[in-house]
């Protein structure tokens, strides 16, 4: 059943069976609505800002029938104050708001407790929709992040309003986390059943004996997740599970299930994201792959867990797939995690983890402008040591010291009396403010953040929007409860020692290697710690000039424990340190990107990650330390995918040049800045590849655009213009087909119009309508290819054109249509089927393009076209070669094979598959299978070979400039390609590609003699 066009229907709410917990049980009746049970809203700052916001979307909702109910609630009371206060502080929540109406007074007149039922229910249900056909997967994805939207703003009125305490709110968030894991395992389970790859023994219920277990740590294991956080999962596989097919290799299998869960719940569309997933409490994270075997993670533990990870398993919890192996794991893990004799020993160790945070983070005092209230002195993470060490101390002879909710286990510790009844209270009312606090700020932006504003009237607002109706007061309560938490933490540790980094002595000073360092750098991950010792001890002794000021010295020393820490949480710390070090070397200054590094969390761990895995973009921010400027935008983890909001970021960022030389120096700057932050947000998971390669096309695009305006203006001002006469400007390959890629270059083909009567241009130099429009052609070739002392722009290829590169650089009209027609080889056409008009004047555009429609669609013997095809190539194999087994584009059964293949398609069936322009190579699979010229099976097997090539393609170009050389690269860089492909090693990878390679050839020669 082909549901692909079906709208989306509401996410919750269609199901009309009794509501019930996520436990199963019935939820009780609720009679009063959540807008009915309001007992609290936040002052506003701004009133009449908000107030015009706020009828606005009111004379809005009265134009929609679904949500007419709302409106007498929103002229007065607290619910109105509460939706006002939301306009006034929470961009995130507003919008929510905003795109749907009829929500919010779905959740306003309903019982909170029940419409959390219903969603949960639906986000772990969903996958039935698509196994029955109800809805069609791009569906079934927008529905689960359209229930997280719901969600978050049904947390934040029962929590704004007072109608849920933070234990219900962190409750809450932790079911819909539990059913959205749920949903998106049993999801993506079912997806390998339908393929073959598994053999569910209940496929009403995946997970149940899949031999794959999703564990949730940190808040997330422990019911009490914050509102905007990610979630840590492990993912534990049984390599024999009786599912496995036969010859099956269940590492590969259960890594590319564990990547598929990943991208299916963090990646953003249209519609946002359900959660971020974080997998690095795995063991050895470094070098094991998403999803670890259960003997090899029993064989690390037991030889060389440590007591950070007891503490982490403390908190965890079976959550997906199968629950009852999840449940068998940690029993069996339950000698490591609980020691037989108290465990005095962990308190050092966890000690250690808390000074840490001090040393990287710079906790000297309890602050309120810009304090971090979780990870600063007397904050939430406080709270959460204190009794976890306590756990790991006494747990094992005390197993009501075992469990997972701090608020449950500061009773707990009373009740055993280890600590007293004011440590008890005055902890849990801490806790209690300083989460509260914590949710606030993340329904600002719905951003993973724990840090108070630092400017004054930025906090005056938060402090508002916490329900405090001034600043004084509220720097006061949060004071007052920072001192308490840190009274009761010293106690604890009063008799710890000062350390002077985060996890170890780390001292650089002298000319020989302190042995303790040494000791710290193998722990954190370096192979070779005397070569770290001594990079780093050549930073401090000025070797590198851009390190020799004092400011740099100063901000270097504050920033090595934490620069070092976050270089050991990459794959290969060693190569990620040498290429952090050729970056300083070609720098003229460094104290900016050490400020910014300095001061950003998220953002030295994805340089840290950068330096690892993607040398090209090292070397961007070594040329050009202003693009990190992007990074620290909350708009990074929000990108745009449209054309129209990508041109207008490119044109803000050119801005308005004094001159034709500045506008090729801002060009070449914004197209810098816009590829490295794609390049960035897919290093990140933001961007899927293949939302990357329409990013990239997208910014190719305004490029153009906005470097033909800057040219056409001014050539016109020498030349003025042919009176009639019209320009378009085409896109073929992949420009065309928006599947671009961080290092390719433009294929362009330049078409004008004119009237033969009038053939001469107006301006002071006149010039020929022929040659008026081969030099403005040549022009902004230059113009996107000449280099500067800001770069190269983009590489141009323009011999798609008419007779290649003997012809004209631009085409008249008449003469391009009357040559593709009559003079053309097919391989012309081929490249054809990948045009799309992306510049000049719009309607002679659509001229252009209804002729290339025509062109394309004119009839054809498909047995002619597929031998043409396969005869070019053949061509194509002997002049470029086709055995280098990375070169994915041209190897046999890669990519180019699987684009001639869609292109033969359209030219033999030009009228079946009817695409847009530019469509691209899944788009005609789909629509060949669709319409019956391939079978099911062999589309599926076509799909998934384009898509795991296409991403490998995509990172290898963003990883390295050049051809890919697999044995000049890091062992990090073909690890992260491999957990690309959702594969546990890079020969796993290249095994699993020469699969695909050699499916792709026996379907397309099949093709071939077929049709």
């Amino acid at each position: 059943m082909d549901t692909r066009h079906r709208s989306v229907p509401p996410p919750y709410g269609r199901h009309h069976a009794p509501a019930r917990k996520p436990d199963g049980s019935p939820v009780p009746d609720q009679p009063n609505a959540l807008i009915d049970r309001l007992t609290q809203a936040p002052p506003v700052s701004d009133t009449k800002r908000a107030e015009s916001q706020l009828a606005d979307f009111i004379e809005r909702a009265g134009d929609e029938p679904q949500s007419a109910a709302l409106l007498p609630h929103l002229a007065n009371g607290l619910f109105h104050d509460i939706i006002l206060s939301i306009a006034d502080h929470s961009p995130f929540l507003w919008q929510v708001i905003l795109t749907n109406p009829g929500r919010l007074q779905r959740l306003a007149l309903n019982a909170p407790e029940e419409t959390h039922a219903e969603i949960v229910q639906s986000q772990a249900n969903l996958f039935r929709e698509l196994r029955s056909g109800a809805l069609a997967r791009a569906d079934v994805v927008a529905a689960f992040r359209q229930n997280r939207n719901a969600h978050a703003l049904l947390v934040a009125l029962a929590d704004i309003g007072g109608v849920w305490d933070v234990v219900e709110v962190t409750r809450a968030l932790s079911e819909f986390a539990d059913a959205s894991v749920r949903g998106g395992v049993d999801l993506v389970l079912t997806e390998a059943a339908d393929l073959g790859r598994i053999v569910l023994p209940n496929p009403d219920d995946p997970g149940a004996g899949s031999g794959f277990t999703v564990l949730a740590l940190g808040k997330h294991g422990a019911g009490e997740l914050n509102y905007s956080s990610d979630i840590d999962l492990v993912v534990f596989f049984d390599p024999h599970a009786s599912c496995l097919p036969e010859g099956a290799e269940a590492p590969t299998l259960y890594t590319r299930i564990a990547q598929q869960l990943a991208r299916l719940l963090q990646e953003r569309t249209a519609d946002g994201y359900v959660h971020r997933v974080d997998y690095r409490l795995r063991p050895d994270p470094g070098s094991t792959p998403t999803a670890v075997s259960l003997p090899s993670a029993y064989t690390y533990y037991e030889t060389v867990g440590q007591n950070w990870e007891r503490a982490a398993l403390i908190k965890a919890r079976p959550v997906a797939g199968d629950l009852a192996l999840g449940e068998r794991f940690l029993e069996d893990l339950r000698p490591f995690i609980w020691r037989k004799y108290f465990d005095f020993a962990s308190i050092a160790d966890v000690h250690a983890m808390k000074r840490q945070i001090h040393a990287v983070r710079g906790h000297d005092q309890i602050a309120v402008a810009g304090h971090d209230i979780k990870l600063g002195r007397g904050g939430i993470r406080e709270i959460e040591f204190f009794v976890q060490t306590q756990q790991l101390v006494f747990g094992g002879r005390r197993p009501g010291l075992r469990g997972r909710r701090t608020l449950d286990m500061l009773v707990a510790l009373r009740d055993e009396n280890w600590i007293t009844d004011q440590a008890r209270d005055e902890l849990s009312a801490a806790y209690r403010f300083l989460r509260t606090i914590e949710h606030r700020l993340q329904m600002v932006n719905d951003e993973q953040t724990q840090r108070l504003p630092s400017d004054e009237a930025d906090l005056t607002r938060f402090a508002h929007f916490c329900g405090y109706s001034d600043l004084p007061s509220f720097s006061r309560a949060l004071t007052e409860q920072a001192q308490i938490v840190q009274r009761h933490y010293a106690l604890l540790f009063e008799e710890g020692p000062e350390l002077a980094s985060d996890i170890g002595s780390l001292v650089f000073t002298g000319t020989t290697d302190d042995p303790e360092t040494l000791a710290t750098l193998k722990r954190l991950g370096f192979h070779e710690p005397e070569r770290a010792a001594e990079t780093i001890r050549g930073w401090h002794f000025g070797r590198r000039s851009a390190i020799t000021s004092q400011r740099a010295r100063e901000v270097l020393t504050e920033l090595v424990p934490a620069l070092l820490s976050a270089l050991g949480g990459t794959p290969d710390p060693d190569a990620a340190l040498a290429a952090l070090d050729r970056a300083f070397g070609r720098m003229p200054a460094v104290v900016e990107l050490l400020t910014i590094l300095q001061s950003h969390d998220r953002l030295r761990l994805l340089f840290a990650d950068l330096l690892g895995t993607a040398p090209r973009l090292a070397d961007t921010v070594a040329q050009s330390p202003h693009v990190l400027d992007a990074l620290i935008d909350p708009a990074f983890i929000d990108p745009l995918s449209d054309d129209a909001g990508i041109e207008e970021q490119v044109r803000q960022i050119i801005g308005t040049p004094a001159d034709y030389e500045e506008f090729l120096d801002r060009s070449r700057d914004a197209a810098r800045q816009m590829r490295f932050v794609t390049g960035a947000r897919l290093l990140s998971d933001i961007l899927s590849p293949t939302r990357a390669g329409e990013a990239y096309a997208a910014i190719a695009r305004a490029m153009v655009r906005a470097s033909f305006a800057e040219v056409r203006r001014n050539f016109e001002a020498d030349h003025g213009v042919v009176p009639g006469a019209e320009i378009a400007i085409l896109g073929l390959g992949r420009l065309g087909s928006r599947e671009l890629t961080a290092g390719s270059d433009l294929d362009l083909v330049v078409i004008y119009d004119f009237d033969e009567n009038r053939r001469e241009s107006t301006g002071p130099r006149k010039l020929d309508v022929v040659v008026y429009y081969t030099r403005l052609t040549q022009r902004l070739v230059a113009a996107l290819t000449v280099p500067t002392r800001r770069g190269l722009l983009y590489e141009v290829d323009l011999r798609l054109r008419p007779q290649g590169g003997k012809g004209p650089v631009a085409s008249q009209f008449r003469g391009f249509v009357e040559y593709q027609r009559s003079e053309a080889d097919l391989w012309e056409h081929m490249a054809l089927t990948r045009a799309r008009v992306i510049a000049g004047n719009e309607d002679f555009g659509k001229r252009v393009e209804k002729a290339v429609a025509d062109i394309l669609a004119a009839p054809r013997d498909p047995k002619k076209v597929f031998k043409e095809v396969g005869a070019m190539r053949e061509l194509i194999a002997q002049e470029k070669g086709d055995d280098d087994p990375w070169d994915l584009k041209l190897a046999r059964g890669g990519l180019t094979d699987l684009d001639f293949m869609a292109q033969g398609l359209v030219l033999a069936h030009p009228k079946k598959i009817a695409l847009a322009p530019g469509a691209s190579t899944p788009q005609v699979i789909e629509r060949a299978a669709g319409i019956g010229l391939l079978a099911e099976s062999d589309s599926r097997i076509l799909l998934d070979a384009q898509q795991v090539m296409n991403d490998i393609f995509q990172w290898q170009r963003l990883m390295v400039e050049g051809s890919f050389d697999a044995t000049m690269l890091s062992k990090a860089i073909l690890q992260r390609l491999a957990s690309v492909a959702g594969l546990p090693t890079a020969a796993a990878m290249q095994a699993h590609v020469m699969q695909l390679r050699a499916k792709v050839v026996r379907i397309s020669h099949g093709i071939f003699r077929a049709l």
